[in-house]
């Protein structure tokens, strides 16, 4: 029977100046579409809300395109196929898709990455076994490179990819040092194995670098720029090595803004490193095998803020930005209850 009634979904309504603002955001309802020859209508259950997604709602030259001003919004999301006529899925299968921000959309069967059933809950498609994982499997371990004994520093450490660039950084035998934004999150870093960490908002990075790695550090795993790759950059030791993963602390930077020396990259031999995961997905069946197993062993957890309501989506991402969550930031988008086969 085919699905009745109608799909809210959030529309970019304006390009934001500086820190985003509800009115550059549109709630909007459509029809429920109707699948065609070959594709399934999906129901949304949780949407991931990313950073990388302040940089598409620029006009600028970017790795992915800029979102269009009227245009439904993306990102991952995990729903439920709710109508097939597709022979790669049935009624009731779970996918992972690009296709967040609204509550139902219309794909070819073929083009979506089925979830296996016995994952729960599913929301950890998107984060620890999803594209967050994913992230700092390969930031870390192939660019990062760390050695057992060597020293690593996390910025962002309580976020969706910092608290797995952590614990995967341990089981390499490494000692771990991550910054957080409150003294709750700077416990919960020790709670999910970190050696040491500090709260940025009451010690500058350059200090709290000063004390807790005294030897320096062997690699850095950037996510936010700004003071903490300016403190960095001179206690890198000789053929350390950064990865520069995300830079949440400029993204609403309306102008250029004095960037941090960079001669301690000559005098120390140190490799920074830039990527985007999607030019490694030659990787991914190492690491859902890898992860997966880490994840069932109790080795990597991780931990999820939940926004209920797609209509609150503008305002959880609002929260990522400002560093209210703590691990991934989702929105549940409709219920979680199975459709029926």
């Amino acid at each position: 029977m085919a699905a009745k009634g109608t799909s809210r979904e959030i529309r970019l309504a304006a390009r934001p100046v500086g820190f985003p603002k509800g009115s550059d955001f549109e709630l909007a309802e459509t029809p429920i579409p109707s699948p065609g020859d070959g594709e399934v209508l999906v129901r949304n259950v949780y949407m991931s809300v990313d950073p990388y997604m302040r940089s598409r709602m620029a006009e600028r030259k970017s790795y992915a395109p800029s979102f269009k001003v009227g245009d439904p919004m993306t990102g991952g999301a995990v729903g439920q196929v709710v109508e097939s006529r597709s022979d790669a899925l049935a009624v009731g299968d779970w996918v992972n898709s690009m296709n967040g921000w609204r509550e139902y959309y219309v794909a070819d069967g073929g083009s979506l990455m089925k979830i296996d059933p016995a994952l729960a809950p599913v929301s950890k498609a998107l984060g620890v076994l999803g594209l967050t994982g994913f992230t700092a499997y390969v930031g870390l371990l192939d660019l990062g490179q760390p050695k057992e004994g060597e020293t690593v520093f996390v910025s962002a450490a309580a976020g969706a990819v910092g608290s797995v660039v952590g614990q995967l950084a341990k089981l390499r035998g490494c000692r771990v040092v991550g910054s957080a934004g409150s003294p709750e999150k700077v416990a919960h870093l020790r709670e999910i194995g970190y050696d040491e960490g500090f709260d940025y908002k009451r010690e500058s990075p350059a200090d709290a670098l000063d004390r807790l790695c005294p030897d320096g550090i062997d690699v850095y795993f950037e996510n936010v720029g700004g003071d903490h790759l300016e403190a960095a950059l001179p206690r890198m030791r000789t053929f350390g090595r950064i990865v520069v993963c995300g830079l949440i602390a400029q993204y609403n930077d309306t102008e250029l803004q004095p960037g941090p020396s960079l001669v301690p990259l000559l005098t120390s031999r140190v490799t920074i490193r830039g990527f985007i995961v999607s030019d490694h997905f030659d990787r991914l069946a190492d690491f859902l095998r890898d992860m997966s197993g880490w994840y069932r062993e109790g080795k990597v957890t991780d931990e999820e803020t939940v926004v209920d309501g797609i209509e609150n989506a503008p305002a959880a991402f609002m929260g990522l930005l400002r560093g209210e969550n703590r691990g991934k930031m989702l929105v549940k988008v409709g219920p979680d209850e199975p459709v029926a086969a």
